[in-house]
């Protein structure tokens, strides 16, 4: 069944988590037990109705702020597809937060308080989408029982967020807007005929329209080599494979293929998924892969192929979000971990701060937890890859601090 990865983006008290517990309730995804909960805590609290957002904020003190502070994963399914939602916090001292959640996500849905409006913080979610290159963005406007279920009130925030679109350095990122009350449930799940104004779709109608080609970036293939498969046993007693997963495009048998980095080059000549073969692996699928000679590959390496090979450097220029106490500076030594491969790295120079309003740059000589900024690194050798822009799974990276081991920043090839 097809996997459908979507984040949420939304101020303090715009019902993120709400919507996706009336999307949960709907469905009929709740668990008995989680139903029962959620249930006595709206009782409790004195609410004629059921507070959907305990189903997502599992933190003591998200439940008693009334506010999403980390990241929660939330999985469901329907007839027709998987769904992996990442409900990411709103607010700014969390955005290293929302640029985890975004970073794996294929779809976003950016809430927008109906009584509220386009506001600074709406600015940063749709800018960070933009950064990470979300081909799909759902602008839900809620709260709209609030308004009356107003026309008006609703044009007005779509007119708004077209001029803020109109900045978007991403054209191939398509913009849908739906207004919605998740407290009720109109236009969430099914259309409840508040707003017959309104023909679209409902949120669930429209990520259940949406197609792999309507999600999936389309570049170059790269394959990661994960691990080599000798399972050296009577009946496989030859058998050498790579496992990984394929990125940008897909890979077929008979493919001539280059291995990354010494440059060897040879022919696909099976590929396995499981215990299946098949002429050609899609994008996004995790497979095994035999080469027509038995050539040195590893863990680390990268299978490209022949016609379409990335570029091979030692100094990067990027976008970095800064996720650490410790400032980014320059001289400052981490490791940076691209896709398999990880390789020790100084920090050239800061050049700047990015503004997430799309006003422009700020000149910068270091970055603060949660600034995003362009970063120039050198890199003790050679990594093969693409501009994040062309390619976002071979463009993309994590700084590590070498000393703790922590996740430090996550950065994007310019």
């Amino acid at each position: 069944m097809e996997v459908l990865k979507i984040a949420t983006a939304g101020s303090v008290d715009d019902g993120k988590s709400t919507l996706i517990g009336r999307l949960l309730y709907d469905t009929q995804s709740l668990t008995t037990d989680k139903l029962e909960a959620i249930e006595k805590s709206s009782k409790q609290k004195g609410y004629d109705y059921l507070d959907f957002s305990l189903a997502t904020d599992g933190l003591v003190a998200e439940r008693e702020q009334g506010i999403t502070i980390d990241v929660a994963h939330i999985y469901f399914s329907t007839a027709k597809k998987s769904y992996i939602i990442a409900d990411t916090p709103g607010h700014v001292e969390y955005t290293r937060n929302m640029v985890t959640g975004a970073s794996t996500s294929q779809v976003s849905i950016i809430l927008i308080d109906a009584r509220k409006g386009v506001i600074e913080q709406t600015y940063r979610h749709f800018f960070i989408n933009n950064l990470l290159r979300v081909k799909e963005v759902i602008v839900a406007v809620n709260k709209m029982d609030l308004v009356d279920y107003s026309e008006e009130v609703y044009n007005k925030i779509k007119a708004d967020f077209e001029a803020l679109n109109a900045k978007s350095t991403f054209k191939e990122q398509n913009v849908s807007y739906i207004p919605l009350s998740a407290l009720t449930g109109d236009n969430v799940v099914e259309s409840l005929g508040g707003m017959p104004w309104y023909e679209g779709q409902t949120i669930l109608e429209h990520l259940e329209a949406l197609e792999p080609a309507d999600v999936y970036e389309k570049g170059k293939a790269r394959f990661p080599v994960q691990t080599v498969i000798r399972p050296k046993t009577e009946e496989y007693h030859d058998f050498r494979g790579y496992a990984g997963k394929l990125y940008g495009n897909n890979i077929k048998v008979g493919d001539a293929v280059t291995v990354l980095p010494s440059l060897t080059e040879s022919k696909v000549t099976n590929i396995h998924f499981f215990d299946q073969q098949f002429d050609e692996a899609s994008v996004g699928s995790s497979v095994t892969i035999e080469l027509e000679n038995d050539i040195n590959v590893t863990r680390g390496d990268m299978i490209v192929k022949s016609s379409e090979l990335p570029k091979v450097e030692k100094d990067i220029n990027t976008t970095v979000c800064w996720m650490d106490s410790k400032k980014l500076v320059p001289g400052a030594k981490y490791f940076v971990q691209h896709n398999t491969n990880r390789v020790l790295a100084k920090i050239d120079s800061v050049k700047n701060v990015i503004a997430t309003d799309f006003s422009g740059t700020t000149e910068a000589s270091q970055l603060a937890i949660n600034e995003i900024g362009e970063v120039n690194i050198k890199l003790s050798k050679a990594i093969y890859f693409d501009a994040y822009n062309d390619n976002k799974s071979n463009g993309a990276f994590i700084l590590i601090d070498a000393a703790t081991n922590t996740t430090a920043g996550v950065g994007f090839i310019r």
